[in-house]
C-alpha cells in the first residue's frame, strides 16, 4: 500500500532566511494579527473577518475605479470597460460573502454587539469613496470622518473630482454626441441628478447600436455595475434584518429603514430611463 503523502520536490525552496517568502510578500504576520476581538465570544471573529475582507475588496475596487476614470478621460474606452469587468467580479465576491455573515444568529450577535460601541459599517470611508467615485456625492458625509483626517482628506479630494459617469458623459461629448452643457459644467461636489435631455441622447445610442457599438456596450457594462451595487445593498439590508430585526444601528441610524432608503439612490438614472423609451 503506497503512502498517502506527496513528496517535496528537490527544487522546491525551503530556506527563506535570506529570500522573500509567501508570508513576507503578503505581510501575513501583520494581516493575520489584525483581528483583535473586544469580547470573548466565539462568533466575533466571523464578524471582524467579514468586515476586514470587505474593506480589502473595497480597496481593490477603488484601485480599479481610479484606473477606469483615467482611461475614460484618455478616451481609452475598451481599457476602461476591462476595468469595469474586473470591478463586477469584485462586486460578486462582496455580495456572496453576505451569506457567511448571515450564519450569525440574533442570539449569537447579541452576545457581543454591545461591545462594539458606536462602531458601524456606516463609517467605512472606503465604501463612501466608492459611492463618490460612482457619482453618489454627499458632502455632508465628510463630518463623519472629522476624527480621521487622512480619510476625510481622501473623500474631500474625490468629492471635487469627476465621477466615472461624469467622465463617460464627457467622452460621449468628445465623440460628437450633444451632451447637455449643464452636465459637463456641473458642480462636481453634488450627486448627479436625472436629466431628461440626456435620456434622448442615450436613446440614439441604443436605437443605432451598429453606429455606436462600443458606447452601446459601455452603457450596458455600467448598468451591470449599478445592478451589482444594488444587489449588494439589498443583501446588506436582508442580512441586517435577519440578524437584528428592526433595532437601531450601532452607529445611531434607524437600522434597516435607513439602509432601505439607500436602495432609492441611483448612479446612472438615464441608463435605466432609456429602457422605457426604446420601441415606443
Amino acid at each position: 500500500m503506497s503512502e498517502n503523502t506527496r513528496k517535496i520536490e528537490s527544487g522546491i525552496e525551503t530556506d527563506f532566511s535570506d529570500k522573500m517568502s509567501y508570508g513576507s510578500y503578503l505581510a501575513l504576520d501583520t494581516l493575520l494579527s489584525a483581528q483583535q476581538p473586544v469580547s470573548s465570544h466565539h462568533d466575533e471573529m466571523l464578524f471582524i473577518i467579514q468586515h476586514q475582507t470587505s474593506e480589502l475588496w473595497l480597496k481593490l475596487m477603488l484601485h480599479e475605479l481610479r484606473a477606469v476614470r483615467l482611461q475614460l478621460a484618455s478616451d481609452n474606452l475598451r481599457a476602461a470597460m476591462k476595468g469595469v469587468a474586473r470591478i463586477k467580479h469584485i462586486q460578486r465576491s462582496l455580495t456572496e460573502q453576505w451569506s457567511v455573515l448571515a450564519t450569525l444568529t440574533p442570539s449569537e450577535y447579541a452576545q457581543f454587539r454591545g461591545d462594539l460601541g458606536s462602531a458601524s459599517g456606516f463609517q467605512s470611508y472606503q465604501y463612501r469613496a466608492v459611492e463618490f467615485m460612482l457619482g453618489n456625492k454627499n458632502a455632508g458625509m465628510l463630518k463623519v470622518f472629522a476624527a480621521n483626517p487622512p480619510a476625510r482628506a481622501m473623500l474631500a479630494k474625490i468629492l471635487e473630482q469627476t465621477s466615472i459617469y461624469d467622465e463617460f458623459l464627457a467622452l460621449l461629448s468628445r465623440r460628437g454626441l450633444a451632451v447637455p452643457a449643464e452636465l459637463l459644467e456641473r458642480d462636481l461636489t453634488k450627486a448627479h441628478v436625472f436629466n431628461a435631455e440626456l435620456v434622448q441622447l442615450i436613446r440614439v445610442v441604443y436605437e443605432r447600436p451598429a453606429d455606436h457599438w462600443d458606447l452601446y456596450e459601455a452603457c450596458e457594462e455600467l448598468v451591470d455595475l449599478e445592478d451589482n451595487f444594488q444587489l449588494w445593498r439589498f443583501r446588506h439590508v436582508a442580512t441586517v434584518k435577519r440578524i437584528i430585526g428592526m433595532k437601531s444601528g450601532t452607529g445611531g441610524s434607524s437600522g434597516v429603514g435607513f439602509l432601505q432608503r439607500a436602495l432609492d439612490l441611483t448612479f446612472f438614472p438615464e441608463l435605466y430611463a432609456v429602457r422605457t423609451e426604446i420601441g415606443s
